[in-house]
């Protein structure tokens, strides 16, 4: 495990369980990280809580730790460009994005300084010589465990709100993508965060279970599949810990006629194949109104057809690979579920590739048109680069249909009529509506789901809030004395 240092091996006797990370495009193993096991997490978490109990972090003043989340943006920026190369190699999203991305990881840092610095504590009105007030407490030791598909990102916005409320961290990043959190671990340590305040294992599922069960994190923030986080949010109830966690989706993209096609086309191409289709928010169900549909589907297949898939190191490729063999295998059977049940391929097929990248997880860009909502490929989370297009009459009836999952984490609405716009982000069951638009995140923003999606926030004052406890102190400011049993009514009122 590590404590803002690079991994070192655990002192036993037996040899140390290793796993090979690949890079997705090649398959080349690229580095070998421990396999670390629940022992190594009950280590990492004793840790995490000897630095919250008796080290200087918790305790620190609140000036000072703002100052110290600045320093780490900086640090991130000063090595944004190895950052964004290491995450490219590790999980295969093409140099642009990772680029585009992680530029934007210093902002978490410096949104949750601004918020720390910038705190203040209620006092409370009531009757009598009496001041209440309100201060907030650090939770203690908080578990991140992260996904694969943007490392960086998801962790920024946990840690970077942890941190500022003075918590000590257990971080577990997918075991398929651990490099990026390791390198931030190292500059953490630069920067001068104190020894045992953040901490990383590395491993399977084994290492995340440990640390969901371990009585003494106080909160387990996860992103990840619905059936994890039902796991963990069944372990953290067991004990009333605290759980944030952001799930699946199979977001609905509701497109209107009074829209351009092309236009609207353009826009689903972004929503749907940006990251390879791997995101829980990505356009994966477009409901397209009839009057622009055949020429919303002749666009967007255009479009899908013509997207550069290749290396993800070179500055022209706009798709890279998906993130593993089992990834790769899983999208493939739904695009065979989706032929088989009917609906129409306008775009797809096997990717042409060089033969250095003929072993990697490739999957071109997939549209399917003419499907319909009792469809697999339209009701189940497929997180690759498959979009589907079903045609809908009515607003009513888009309504009806964007609702119809079980999932409930984004969603977007294209159209030019202003009061429709409101009226329809209004009534979509979903923790983000974008407009016209797609992906648009800030620090600012809250972000989680409802239904199968998940529960709480990540990001904005609520997620920065839900990392501390709300203690009420009430002062009695009367000199009188206070004698219950021998005062008269009056007096005691008073």
């Amino acid at each position: 495990m590590t404590s803002v240092t690079p991994v070192t091996p655990r002192h036993r006797e037996d040899a140390q369980a290793t796993r090979d990370i690949l890079d997705p495009a090649t398959t080349a193993v690229i580095a070998t990280v421990p396999e670390h096991t629940a022992a190594d997490v009950h280590a990492a978490v004793a840790r995490a809580k000897t630095a919250f109990d008796t080290g200087p972090w918790p305790a620190m003043v609140r000036s000072e730790r703002a100052k110290l989340l600045l320093r780490i943006a900086d640090a991130i920026e000063a090595n944004s460009e190895r950052l964004f190369r290491l995450e490219t190699r590790n999980n295969g999203r093409p140099i642009t994005e990772t680029r585009a991305q992680l530029s934007r990881v210093p902002e978490w840092f410096r949104y949750n300084a601004g918020l720390l610095a910038a705190q203040r504590n209620a006092v409370l009105p009531g009757d009598g010589p009496y001041l209440t007030y309100q201060r907030r407490q650090p939770l203690g030791v908080c578990g991140i465990i992260t996904p694969f598909n943007h490392p960086m990102l998801i962790l920024a916005r946990s840690l970077s709100a942890a941190l500022a409320n003075g918590n000590t961290v257990v971080v577990k990043p997918s075991e398929l993508t651990p490099l990026t959190t390791l390198a931030l671990a190292e500059i953490l340590a630069e920067t001068g965060v104190p020894d045992g305040v953040v901490n990383v294992v590395t491993g399977g599922r084994e290492a995340g279970v440990a640390l969901t069960e371990h009585p003494d994190v106080a909160k387990i923030t996860l992103t990840g599949g619905t059936e994890a986080g039902r796991s963990a949010s069944v372990a953290t109830a067991a004990r009333f810990a605290r759980m944030t966690a952001e799930l699946g989706g199979k977001t609905p993209v509701v497109v209107f006629d009074d829209v351009d096609p092309v236009t609207a086309a353009e826009g689903a191409a972004f929503a749907a194949f940006i990251a390879a289709g791997q995101s829980c928010v990505a356009g994966s169900r477009f409901l397209v109104q009839r009057g622009i549909y055949d020429k919303f589907v002749d666009r967007l297949a255009a479009r899908a057809k013509n997207i550069r898939v290749g290396d993800p190191s070179e500055s022209g490729t706009q798709m890279g690979p998906v993130i593993s063999a089992r990834q790769r295998d899983k999208i493939v059977a739904l695009i065979r579920t989706g032929a088989d049940e009917g609906a129409r391929l306008a775009a797809g097929g096997p990717p042409e590739l060089p033969d250095h990248l003929a072993e990697g997880f490739f999957v071109a860009p997939t549209v399917f048109a003419d499907a319909t909502m009792d469809m697999a490929v339209a009701r189940e989370e497929i997180f690759g680069p498959v979009a589907v297009v079903v045609p809908f009459d009515a607003e009513a009836d888009a309504v009806a249909m964007a609702n119809d999952n079980l999932y409930g984490l984004g969603a977007g609405v294209w159209t030019t009529d202003v009061a429709r716009a409101h009226r329809v982000a209004d009534a979509i069951v979903a923790g983000m509506v974008w407009v016209n638009d797609h992906h648009r995140l800030e620090p600012s923003l809250p972000w989680g789901g409802v239904k199968e999606s998940g529960i709480g926030k990540d990001a904005g004052t609520e997620s920065f809030d839900d990392f501390s406890w709300v203690k009420t102190i009430v002062v009695r400011t009367s000199d009188s004395s206070v004698d219950w049993y021998g005062a008269s009514a009056e007096t005691r009122l008073n």
